[in-house]
């Protein structure tokens, strides 16, 4: 994914689940994928992963395409984030990645 690119990276996997002739994907994120850095409210850190803006990119380029028929977010620990900071930068995250949908007319 780092070296296309987060954005060409998920057009890449989009084209591929269209290419199946899927009637639609589902996009499930583990928060985990986070580098743990910004995502420590884990229970499984993993050094080196994605920054929030390469997660925004992908997840835009996934909901924005009108086969994607769901969202699941997992792997969120809240009791590791007792000011609630980290949840709120991930809704924040969300929010805007979500807006593709509207964006894109879905």
């Amino acid at each position: 994914m780092r070296a296309a690119g987060a954005a060409a990276a998920a057009h890449q996997a989009v084209d591929r689940l269209a290419a199946g002739g899927s009637a639609g994907f589902w996009v499930h994120l583990d928060v985990d994928v986070l580098d743990d850095a910004l995502m420590p409210a884990v229970d499984h850190r993993i050094p080196g992963g994605l920054s929030w803006q390469e997660l925004e990119h992908v997840l835009r380029t996934a909901l924005a395409d009108e086969r994607a028929v769901g969202l699941d977010v997992t792997i969120f620990n809240p009791r590791l984030d007792p000011g609630g900071t980290i949840a709120a930068r991930l809704a924040e995250c969300l929010g805007r990645s979500l807006s593709a949908r509207t964006d894109h007319g879905g």
